[in-house]
Parts: C-alpha cells; sequence; structure tokens
C-alpha cells in the first residue's frame, strides 16, 4: 500500500457527537462497524462536551464528523449509510 492510501485509511478522524444518549451510542457502534467492515483503522472520539459539540455548528445531535467535516447530525445512521459516506469522503 502507498504511504498516500495509507495515510488516507489510518491517519483520519471520525468523531461522534453527543450527549452519551442511547442514539449517540447506536450512531457509535454503527461507524465502528462500517469500519471494521472497510478495513480502515480509525478511533472514534466521542465528542460529549457541548462547547465542542456547538464549535462544530451542530445543534441535533448525534453528529457524525469524517476528517473534520460534519456529513450527518439529528439521526442515527445504519452501518451501511456510515459505509456509504466514508467511501464518498475518503475516495
Amino acid at each position: 500500500m502507498a504511504q498516500a492510501e495509507a495515510a488516507k485509511v489510518s491517519g483520519a478522524s471520525i468523531k461522534v457527537l453527543g450527549s452519551g444518549c442511547a442514539k449517540c451510542n447506536q450512531l457509535e457502534v454503527a461507524t465502528m462497524e462500517a469500519l471494521a467492515e472497510l478495513g480502515m483503522d480509525t478511533t472514534i472520539d466521542h465528542v460529549t462536551d457541548f462547547a465542542q459539540i456547538a464549535a462544530y455548528g451542530v445543534m441535533t445531535t448525534p453528529a457524525l464528523i469524517v476528517d473534520g467535516k460534519v456529513v450527518s447530525y439529528g439521526k442515527v445512521l445504519k452501518k451501511e449509510e456510515v459505509i456509504s459516506i466514508l467511501k464518498k469522503s475518503r475516495g
């Protein structure tokens, strides 16, 4: 695997924004399953601090952040939806 390709797979960041409620946790689980299915070794940060969440401009949680960009908010994505988003955002 080329270095640029490896960085694309492993050096990225994924965040789940939310208070730690059931919906936020469901989104985190779906995201972990999607990463595993795609073979991406990326850690997920679960951000519960409302000031940090607001800094992303997110007013409705749960939200999913991929590489610093808000890709979803206000709903729990299914694993297949997360896979589709990751494929689009990671190329």
